[in-house]
């Protein structure tokens, strides 16, 4: 039996007519009765009782009936989602956020992709450091990461899509916080707050490269992972930091945020995800990702001191 039968079977049954059924169908009358009748020496019962004038069902039939467009309405859902599968709308995504992408880019981007293909589930991670991320790519637990580059890594591509200025990260009590913009020379007496420095992620490396530029070796009171455990620290005055402009977005009491005049810095935020074979569904994020990049119009580009190779990052925050 193949679904060609059942199609032919639900349409006699639904136009009570041979005639009618094959004029639905466009085929011709003489071999939709043959089909018919070989359905129903295929299971043994007869479906229709037949007179010159109707065609009706019988009571297997009508109990055929039933299932039949069941497994047919089945069938026409099941090429749909392989259909909506091919084109990267249906599925689930793992996506993971790097800290300050998570206080400003992941709602506007989430909200953008479910959107436009509202039947993928995602499965979101956030704040997540880039180490993390890495290792979760590499062995699929992570479909596509949002993370600051370099990413060093081989079966990972990495693709930037902005960059964005970092800024110093002040207690609103620090007496800084009364200039419109800061040298990082005048933090040459305060404790930091640093991001991870084994191994060195790209906000510690910034932050040892410039303050060396700026003629000093920032002494660090303590380092986090945890984007929101570092505006605290430094809004209970335990340090200051430089961090990704975008952190602004996440607003903590008595913390300032405040450009640096000299030097002026930037990093990168970056896509990466596995390059040996780019699902659909990775395909149709990564649009989306560029898109709502695009139109926000985010991207600046000053210019930030060279790192040297000793403070190189080997993977980013």
């Amino acid at each position: 039996m193949e679904l060609r039968h059942l199609r032919y079977f639900v349409a006699v049954a639904d136009e009570r007519s041979f005639t009618h059924a094959a004029n639905r169908l466009n085929i011709a009358q003489s071999p939709l009765s043959k089909q018919i009748r070989q359905l129903e020496r295929e299971l043994g019962v007869e479906l229709f009782t037949r007179t010159t004038r109707s065609v009706a069902l019988t009571y297997p039939g009508t109990v055929f009936y039933e299932r039949a467009n069941r497994l047919l309405t089945e069938s026409d859902e099941a090429a749909e989602e392989a259909r909506k599968a091919d084109r990267g709308e249906l599925g689930a995504l793992s996506l993971g956020f790097t800290g300050s992408a998570t206080y400003e880019l992941l709602p506007t981007l989430v909200r953008a992709y479910g959107d436009r293909h509202p039947d993928v589930a995602l499965r979101v991670q956030s704040d997540m450091v880039t180490p993390a991320q890495v290792e979760q790519l590499l062995d699929g637990r992570l479909d596509v990461g949002v993370l600051r580059p370099p990413v060093a890594v081989s079966g990972l591509a990495v693709e930037a899509i902005r960059n964005e200025r970092v800024v110093a990260l002040l207690a609103s009590r620090h007496p800084a916080t009364v200039k419109s913009e800061i040298d990082l020379a005048d933090l040459r007496d305060d404790w930091f707050i640093s991001y991870p420095d084994h191994p060195p992620s790209t906000m510690y490396s910034i932050m040892i490269s410039a303050c060396r530029t700026a003629g000093f070796t920032p002494k660090i009171r303590q380092t986090v992972t945890d984007s929101a455990a570092l505006v605290a620290l430094v809004a209970a005055d335990m340090g200051v930091a430089l961090v990704p402009a975008s952190l602004r977005h996440l607003k903590v009491n008595d913390a300032t945020f405040r450009p640096l005049g000299s030097p002026q810095l930037s990093t990168a935020l970056a896509l990466a995800y596995r390059d040996t074979a780019v699902s659909p569904l990775v395909r149709r994020f990564l649009e989306t990702a560029r898109t709502v990049v695009r139109s926000r119009d985010a991207v600046e580009t000053p210019t930030a001191p060279e790192i040297t190779d000793d403070d190189r990052p080997t993977i980013g925050v």
